[in-house]
C-alpha cells in the first residue's frame, strides 16, 4: 500500500460519523498525537478497520510521512502523520511489528527521522475452549472413598495464556440420569480432575454382573454355561441366547468393552475462560461417560461369634473377593497373642479354635490381597471379630472380715460382701444375687445378720452382741449368677465397746533438764497409760497428746504400737532465749469414742516439767556473705559498710577485722563500721576479700576463736574511674630518610572499659613535616611526610585521649638521619648532640635487625653491637 493513502483522521468529530469516497473520519483521543519519535504501541487485535493508531507530528518542514518495516501490507501511515490498520492484526505469542517512521519533504528527501516504532498486538478474547477429546470414557468402583479422582478433563485456549482470555475453569453442567436432584460427581475447577462426592460414595452402585473366580476365563461360554445353571435355579429348558439371565450376561461382557454404548452416568462438563463467572466469557463443552464398576472388595462387617463354640472347626466365618480373580490373600494378625484364624485360597475366613471372651473380646483381622509376586492389588482391609459372652464362669468371693460393736444399732451396715464374675459385665451373665446360708454360732438368736440380694451389703439384723459370750461370727452366704452358684464365707468380730479410758502410771513425771542445743530427735523422758478394754481394739488403744505447756510446738510424742509407751522427744531445734522452761500437760486419748456416759478425767492426764540448760551461743551475723561495690575513688574516710550481729545471750559484741593486705582500711571494733583509710587502687587490685569477726566481751568472755559460726565474708568490689591517661610505650625513634618508614606509636592504659581502649592520636597544633595515622585502637603511625636537607632531631607532641576523651600532650623525640646499609643512623665521632641511652641503643638495634637478612651469623650481629656501642 502506498504511504500517501488519501485516509484522513480527525481529532473532533466525537464518532465514526461517515463515509467519504476520498476520506474516512474516525473519532481520536488527545493521547494519539505526539511528537515524531522512539514509540512502543498497543494495538487491540481483530478491530475494525481502518484503524487510527497514532498521529506523528515534525518540527520540520514536512510534506509526507514514510513507513517501512513488518508492515505486512496491513500497516499503512497518512500524509498528515496518522499510523492506521487496513487489515486487522492477529495476536500471537511474542508476536511485535517492528517499524520504521521518517518524515520527508516535497521532494522526497528524509527531514525528520527514522524513528523505531514498535506495535505490541494486545490480545482479545476471541477464542473458545478446546477440549482435547470430544467425549471422554472413564470408570469408577463403587464405595470407592469420595474425593480421589479417578479421570481427568483438559482443555485449551488460543488466546495469550499470560491473561485472563487464556484462564480457564471447569463445571459440570448436567449429570444423566440425576436421581434425587444430587450429583454424585464433582470436579476441580482448575485441573479438571472427576471425582465422587460424598453423596455418591453412598449411593453408587454397580449393574449387576458375574462374578469370577480363581482360574475361570471371563466370557467364556463354559464358564457362563456354568453361570447360568448356578444363578438360574429351578433351571429353565430352553435355548441359552433366549434365556434373559444369558443375554443380559452377554450385554454386560460387551458393555465392559466399549462405554460409550452403555454408560451408567453421563456428565456435561463445560471449560469456561476469563477465569469463569464473567459475563463475556466463552466455554466449551463435552461428554464424559463413566461406568460404575463392581467392587468386590468390600469388608463384611464386624463378624459376631459366640465363646466356647461347640461344633467342627475350622468353622467357617466369613468371604472375601478381590476385584482380580486372580489374587491370592492372606491374614495379618496385630495383637501378639494367639490367632486362631486363617483364609482359603479363595478368600474364606474360618476360626480354627474355640474363642474364649474372657481370654480375648475382638480380634482385628487385617486381610491381604496379593499377586504372585506378593505385590498388593486392593488396600489392606481390617474386619473384626467379636466374641459374644456366655454364662461360663462361676462367682468368686474375696476374703470378707469386718468388725462391729457391741453396741452397734440395729441396722448399721458393717460391711459389703466382695465377689465378682469373669463373664461380661453390665449383662445378666455377670449380675450376682446374695443370700445368707448359715450362721455360726446362733447364740443369742440365728438371724443376727441380713445381706441386701442385689449388693451384698451386710447389716445387724437384732441387738445383744456380748462379746464376753460371742467373739467371733462366721457367715456363709450363697452368692449366684442365675446359672453359676458359690458359697462365700465372711468373719465377722465383735468389738468390745469404749466404756474404759486410759490411766496413766504416774500423776507426774518430775522434771527433767535439757541442753538447748540438744539435737532434733533426742528422747527426753518416757510415759506410759493403760487401757483396760479389750487388748488389739480401738478402744484399748492409746494416743498421747500434749495440751499444754508448749506454744511453740518444739515437742512431740511417738507411740510404741507393741508396748504402748509414749517417747517425749525434741521435734524442733530449741531456743533458750525463746522459752526456757516447758511446764507440759499431756492427755492420753483413744481413737475410738467412749460410749455414752463415760467421760476422760485426771487419771487420764498426767504433768511432766522440761528445763533448758543454758548455752553460751556465740554471736550471730544477720547475713553470712555480702558483696559492696565500692568506685575506687572514693573520699578516704567514707564508711563503706557496717556489720550487724547478735548474741543470743545479749552480750556485749566486739568486731575485727582479717585480710586486707594493702592496709587501706579500717574497722571500728564497736560500731561494726568499715571505713577507707587510704585511696583505693582498682589497677592495683580489683576485688578485696575480708573476714570481719564477731565476738562477746564481758567480764568472764574471752574473745572467741573464729569459727564459720560467728565470721562474716565480705567481698568488696572496686569500680573503675577514669585515674589514668594513655602512655607511650617508647618515646624515641629514628626514621631513615632513604625509605621514610612510620614510627609505630603504642599507648597503654590501666584503666577498664569504658575507660581504656581504644586511643585517639593527634598532633597538638598543625605539622608541616608529620601526620599521624591510626592504625587500631592502640597504635598509630607517626608519618614524616617530606624528606629533610640534613640530619635532624625533631620533637613531636603527641596527644593520646581514652575512650572517655581524657588524655595528656606528651612528648616523642625523632631522629631523622642517613642510614647505613643495615638500616640504622650513622653517627659520626664525635657527633652525639641526640645521645642515646643503652637502652634505647639496643631498641634501634632491634628495630635494625629486621633488616639483616636471615643468613647473617648471629656472630655478625654481635659484632654490629659492639660497634655501635662503641661508636656511641
Amino acid at each position: 500500500m502506498s504511504n500517501h493513502a488519501e485516509v484522513h483522521f480527525s481529532a473532533h468529530t466525537p464518532l465514526i460519523s461517515q463515509r467519504h469516497p476520498d476520506k474516512i473520519w474516525i473519532h481520536s483521543e488527545k493521547d494519539k498525537k505526539g511528537p515524531l519519535g522512539n514509540l512502543v504501541l498497543d494495538v487491540p487485535e481483530a478491530t475494525p478497520v481502518p484503524f487510527p493508531i497514532y498521529q506523528f507530528t515534525s518540527t520540520e518542514e514536512a510534506e509526507t510521512y514514510h513507513v517501512s518495516g513488518e508492515t505486512e501490507g496491513k500497516i499503512s501511515i497518512s500524509s498528515d502523520g496518522w499510523l492506521f490498520l487496513e487489515q486487522p492484526l492477529e495476536w500471537s505469542h511474542d508476536k511485535n511489528h517492528h517499524l520504521d517512521i521518517e518524515a520527508r519533504s516535497a521532494d522526497g528527501e528524509t527531514v525528520d527521522g527514522p524513528y523505531s516504532v514498535v506495535l505490541q498486538v494486545v490480545d482479545v478474547n476471541n477464542n473458545h475452549p478446546v477440549f482435547s477429546e470430544s467425549q471422554y470414557s472413564g470408570h469408577v468402583r463403587e464405595h470407592s472413598p469420595a474425593g480421589v479422582p479417578f479421570l481427568q478433563v483438559s482443555a485449551t485456549d488460543a488466546d495469550d495464556p499470560n491473561t485472563l482470555n487464556a484462564q480457564l475453569r471447569f463445571s459440570i453442567v448436567n449429570q444423566i440420569p440425576n436421581p434425587g436432584n444430587g450429583f454424585y460427581f464433582g470436579i476441580d475447577p482448575d485441573s479438571g480432575d472427576i471425582f465422587i462426592t460424598e453423596e455418591g460414595a453412598e449411593f453408587l452402585r454397580a449393574r449387576p454382573s458375574v462374578t469370577y473366580s480363581r482360574g475361570e476365563v471371563r466370557g467364556s461360554p463354559d464358564v457362563l454355561k456354568k453361570k447360568f445353571e448356578d444363578y438360574c435355579i429351578p433351571r429353565n429348558n430352553i435355548p441359552l441366547e433366549n434365556n434373559p439371565f444369558y443375554t443380559c450376561i452377554e450385554r454386560a461382557e460387551r458393555r465392559e468393552v466399549n462405554l460409550l454404548q452403555d454408560p451408567d452416568y453421563a456428565l456435561v462438563v463445560r471449560a469456561e475462560d476469563l477465569g469463569g463467572g464473567a459475563p463475556n466469557a466463552l466455554s466449551s463443552t463435552t461428554r464424559v461417560n463413566i461406568a460404575i464398576v463392581q467392587n468386590l472388595w468390600v469388608s463384611p462387617g464386624s463378624i459376631t461369634i459366640r465363646e466356647n463354640l461347640e461344633g467342627e472347626y475350622p468353622m467357617y466365618l466369613t468371604t472375601v473377593h478381590a476385584n482380580d480373580p486372580t489374587a491370592l490373600y492372606k491374614l495379618v494378625q496385630k495383637e501378639r497373642l494367639s490367632f486362631p484364624f486363617t483364609i482359603s485360597v479363595d478368600g474364606k475366613i474360618y476360626v480354627t479354635a474355640p474363642l474364649d471372651r474372657e481370654e480375648k473380646e475382638m480380634y482385628t483381622l487385617v486381610v491381604l490381597a496379593e499377586d504372585e509376586q506378593g505385590v498388593e492389588l486392593e488396600k489392606p482391609m481390617e474386619i473384626h471379630v467379636q466374641v459374644d459372652d456366655v454364662n461360663d464362669n462361676h462367682p468368686v468371693c474375696d476374703e470378707a472380715v469386718f468388725e462391729v460393736q457391741e453396741n452397734e444399732p440395729i441396722g448399721n451396715q458393717i460391711g459389703v460382701l466382695r465377689a465378682y464374675d469373669s463373664d461380661k459385665e453390665g449383662t445378666l451373665n455377670s449380675f450376682l444375687g446374695y443370700t445368707l446360708l448359715r450362721q455360726k454360732p446362733t447364740k443369742p438368736f440365728d438371724r443376727m445378720f441380713t445381706i441386701d440380694q442385689a449388693n451384698g451389703e451386710i447389716k445387724l439384723a437384732n441387738k445383744n452382741l456380748q462379746r464376753k459370750e460371742v467373739s467371733q461370727y462366721e457367715l456363709t452366704f450363697n452368692v449366684t449368677d442365675g446359672v453359676y452358684t458359690t458359697e462365700c464365707k465372711a468373719i465377722i468380730k465383735v468389738i468390745d465397746i469404749n466404756n474404759e479410758i486410759p490411766v496413766f502410771e504416774k500423776k507426774e513425771y518430775g522434771t527433767h533438764s535439757v541442753p538447748e542445743l540438744a539435737e532434733v530427735g533426742t528422747t527426753l523422758l518416757t510415759i506410759k497409760a493403760t487401757d483396760a478394754d479389750d487388748p488389739g481394739t480401738g478402744s484399748s488403744r492409746v494416743e498421747y497428746h500434749i495440751t499444754a505447756g508448749d506454744q511453740h510446738n518444739l515437742l512431740a510424742i511417738e507411740v510404741d504400737e507393741n508396748t504402748g509407751e509414749g517417747r517425749v522427744y525434741i521435734a524442733r531445734p530449741l531456743d533458750y532465749e525463746l522459752q526456757s522452761i516447758f511446764s507440759l500437760q499431756i492427755d492420753a486419748r483413744n481413737p475410738e469414742p467412749l460410749i455414752e456416759g463415760v467421760e476422760y478425767n485426771e487419771n487420764a492426764t498426767t504433768f511432766v516439767v522440761i528445763q533448758l540448760l543454758d548455752v553460751d551461743e556465740p554471736p550471730v551475723f544477720e547475713v553470712e556473705t555480702l558483696n559492696v561495690n565500692v568506685p575506687e575513688n572514693i573520699t578516704v574516710g567514707t564508711v563503706i559498710m557496717t556489720a550487724e550481729a547478735k548474741d543470743p545471750e545479749g552480750k556485749t559484741i566486739k568486731f575485727k577485722m582479717e585480710g586486707d593486705e594493702h592496709n587501706w582500711l579500717e574497722l571500728d571494733a564497736d560500731s561494726g563500721e568499715l571505713k577507707t583509710k587510704a585511696a583505693l587502687d582498682r589497677e592495683t587490685v580489683e576485688q578485696i576479700s575480708l573476714i570481719i569477726i564477731a565476738y562477746e566481751t564481758g567480764e568472764k568472755s574471752t574473745e572467741l576463736q573464729c569459727s564459720e559460726s560467728l565470721q562474716m565474708l565480705v567481698d568488696i568490689q572496686l569500680l573503675d574511674v577514669n585515674d589514668n591517661h594513655p602512655k607511650l610505650q617508647k618515646t624515641q625513634g629514628f626514621i631513615c630518610v632513604q625509605d621514610m618508614t612510620p614510627l609505630t606509636l603504642t599507648a597503654v592504659d590501666k584503666d577498664a572499659d569504658p575507660y581504656g581502649e581504644p586511643f585517639t592520636f593527634s598532633i597538638n597544633r598543625k605539622s608541616p613535616n608529620f601526620e599521624i595515622k591510626p592504625i587500631d585502637g592502640t597504635s598509630a603511625q607517626l608519618i614524616l611526610k617530606k624528606k629533610p636537607s640534613s640530619d635532624l632531631n625533631a620533637t613531636v607532641p603527641i596527644n593520646i585521649k581514652d575512650n572517655a576523651g581524657m588524655g595528656i600532650t606528651q612528648k616523642f623525640d625523632v631522629r631523622i638521619c642517613n642510614c647505613t646499609k643495615l638500616g640504622y643512623c650513622y653517627i659520626e665521632p664525635g657527633a652525639h648532640s641526640w645521645k642515646l641511652g643503652m637502652s634505647g641503643t639496643i631498641g634501634i638495634l632491634a628495630g635494625t635487625f629486621g633488616f639483616i637478612s636471615k643468613t647473617d651469623s648471629l656472630k655478625s650481629l654481635i659484632r654490629l653491637k659492639r660497634k655501635t656501642i662503641q661508636t656511641n
